[in-house]
Parts: C-alpha cells; structure tokens; sequence
C-alpha cells in the first residue's frame, strides 16, 4: 500500500515531540525517556508483554540504568519483517532542556542543548506505532529499537541483545536531518589513549633533572602533524581523519601541578576514523610511533626518558551498502512515495547503523528535522519531523 499522504495524525505527534523533549536522559540515564515511551506505545495499543528492555546493560562497560528499549509489533500481513531503530540519550549540553515552540521550529527555553538529537527519533517511532495501530494499516511484523548510550560509542547497539533483531530482513534508523537524506554508509572509527609517564621536578631549580611529559606530548603531537596524519589524512594507502581530543592528567584533572614544577604526568586521548577499517588502524599506528620517538627524545640530566602505554582499539566499524540492496530500494520508494527526493549519503560520523549492520541486519539511516545537533542552537523544524513520521508509515506499510 502506498500513501501520498499518510494518515500521521500531526499535532498528536508534535505534542509527543514536545513531552519527549522535556524529559532527561542523558547517556547512561535513558529510564526515564524509556518509560514515557513505554506509556505512549501502551495507549497506542501495543500489549505490554511485547514491549521490554534487553539485557545490554550487563556488557555494556560504563554505569547503564537499563538495557535497549525493544517493542513487537505483529504483521498484519506477509512481507519482510522490518525493525525501526533510534537512539534514547541525548548529549550532557542538554541536560535540563525546555522546549518551545517557535516561528515553525522547537527550540530551548535557555542556554542548553534542545535533545532534538535524539528524541526527534524517539517520538518518530512512537508516532508510527499509534498511527499504524489507529488506522489499522497493513504491515509486516515490525520491531522498534529505541537504544541507549548511542552518544558514547554507540555502545548500545554494539551490546545489542542478539535475538532482538531475529528474521529482522531490514532496519531504518531515524537519527538526521531530512527524511529525504538516505544515510547508507559510514565510516569506523577507532579511539586511542596516550599515557606518558615522565619526572618531576623544580622548573626553576633544577628543570634538567625533570622529564617533561607535556613536551613529550606536544613533539608527538607534531610529529604526527608534520607527516600528515593530523587533522584531514590523504595517503596513498587510504583517507582518513584523527584529532587529539582531551590533554589530561590523572583523575581526568589537568595536565600538571603547577607552573614552577616539571609535568611528570599527561594523558592524551584521540580519535581516527575512515572508510577502511584497516586504514583506521594504519592511523593509530602512526600515532603510536610518534608518542614512542618523542618519548626518547625529552631527557633528564642522566639520559633517563619517558615511559609511553598506547592503546588503540576499535570503537565501530564502517559499512557500506549497495545502492542496489533491498534496504536501500524500500527507502528511495518510501520517499517518493510522499513526494520527496531521495538522495543517499555517506556519513563521516558513526551511527547505530554501523553495528546493526555489523549484526548482520541493513540499515538505512534518515532524518527527521533535527539542526545544529550537540549546541546551544539546535532546533527541530516541525514540518521536516513531521516528514520523518510520513517517511516512517510509508516504510512500514510499502508492499
């Protein structure tokens, strides 16, 4: 069935949006966001015994209030089986957020993030169950992912309960701009921690006898810089980014002591990304050369040098769909369907969507009106989510 106006019942949505929005949940702490949707998919007409959480929360390595939010919709008729994914948590910058309504747009009451990032996703999913149950449409068995901790490393869907997408064919992940915008490829990224252990001491008296774990840093820093693997990375063997993006010292405080006193300690944490997930590696290696020869070259009055540990690990791999790929076919379909545009992206950042299709489910990811993400700024534009809801019903319901 197509629609070229699906029945979305519009202001039931935005109300739903608004109420979402005012809700905290902050990553680590989805509870609270998780029972408000509960509650709406309840009154739309899900039975309770389909809805839970999975177990997640047990792998997942950093304090988790509870595990993915998973809800069953049975098929009302033979097709695919289909799954809808976004995220639960929102980015600390929203913290408190208050939502109002403006010029066409939600925005926030003060200075913090608005949580358009990701409960745009969230009432999304929720709308699409109240207006395929309201309306009784026709549709395969569907099953909504709504997952915790996206916005640290993705590590609820990296911990995904294995059997929540069993005989799923397909999965779309509402996390963007545009409805129209088809997400169908990332990259991976990778994250790596520089611990340099040098000496203090006396940076008046006696600055020969430190080792100075701060210039360590900096002439690795610049090292990698100087041979090209800061900052934008172009190389015969592959492209890339990487960024060093916290200098710290121990407990997470700041690097050093004091002015007067030789920095002994400094921990340095980065990032690097690309389409290769080999190429990914290739640049943290580079970075782990550069912290092991500037550590050999800062000594004290005796020739001792810095001690460096390096880690280097993967945070989520890249993918790449075909553009020919059932997946891809059904939302290029579904847009049209409600007379938009569709054009299919490559994401520099990672999405949910890289470990579901590491699960082996495909995943298109599209928007559904959220701007200036992770700011003071972000807004939702209210006609491009109510497009994410269209664009939702008419993935559900295609034959």
């Amino acid at each position: 069935m197509k629609f070229s106006n699906p029945p979305v019942d519009e202001r039931a949505a935005e109300q739903r949006l608004m109420r979402y929005l005012a809700v905290e949940g902050v990553s680590g702490h989805e509870r609270a966001i998780g029972e408000a949707i509960i509650e709406d998919l309840v009154d739309a007409g899900v039975p309770r015994r389909a809805i839970r959480f999975d177990n997640a929360k047990k792998r997942i390595p950093l304090p988790t209030e509870t595990g993915n939010l998973v809800a069953k919709l049975a098929g009302t008729r033979r097709g695919p089986a289909l799954a809808f994914a976004t995220h639960l948590d929102v980015v600390p910058i929203c913290a408190g957020a208050r939502p109002k309504r403006r010029n066409g747009r939600i925005v926030p009451q003060g200075r913090t993030g608005l949580g358009g990032d990701n409960r745009t996703g969230c009432a999304v999913l929720s709308t699409l169950a109240q207006t395929l149950l309201e309306h009784d449409l026709p549709h395969p068995p569907i099953t909504l992912l709504y997952t915790v901790r996206e916005e640290t490393s993705l590590l609820g869907s990296r911990y995904l309960d294995p059997g929540a997408l069993r005989g799923v064919s397909m999965c779309f992940n509402v996390d963007g701009m545009l409805a129209g915008d088809l997400i169908t490829g990332a990259v991976g990224g990778q994250t790596w921690d520089a611990q340099i252990h040098g000496k203090a001491a006396h940076a008046g008296v006696a600055p020969e006898k430190g080792i100075s774990s701060t210039l360590v840093a900096s002439i690795a820093l610049a090292d990698a810089a100087r041979h090209g693997w800061f900052g934008k990375v172009a190389k015969r063997g592959g492209r890339g980014t990487s960024n060093a993006g916290i200098f710290a010292g121990r407990d997470g405080g700041p690097a050093g002591d004091a002015t007067n006193v030789v920095t002994d300690y400094v921990h340095v944490t980065g990032e690097t990304r690309s389409r290769d997930a080999d190429f990914a590696a290739t640049i943290t290696e580079a970075y782990r050369d550069a912290f092991t020869k500037a550590a050999k070259t800062v000594k004290d009055d005796r020739g001792g040098t810095a001690k460096v540990q390096f880690e280097g690990r993967e945070i989520y791999p890249p993918f790449n769909l075909d553009n020919g790929s059932e997946a891809v076919a059904r939302a290029k379909e579904a847009a049209r369907s409600i007379g938009l545009k569709p054009r299919t992206i490559f994401s520099n950042g990672g999405l949910d969507a890289n470990w579901l299709v590491e699960h082996g489910v495909p995943t298109v990811t599209f928007g559904a009106g959220q701007h200036e993400i992770h700011t003071v700024n972000e807004y939702v534009d209210i006609g491009e989510f109510i497009d994410g809801c269209r664009m939702a019903v008419a993935l559900a319901t295609l034959e």
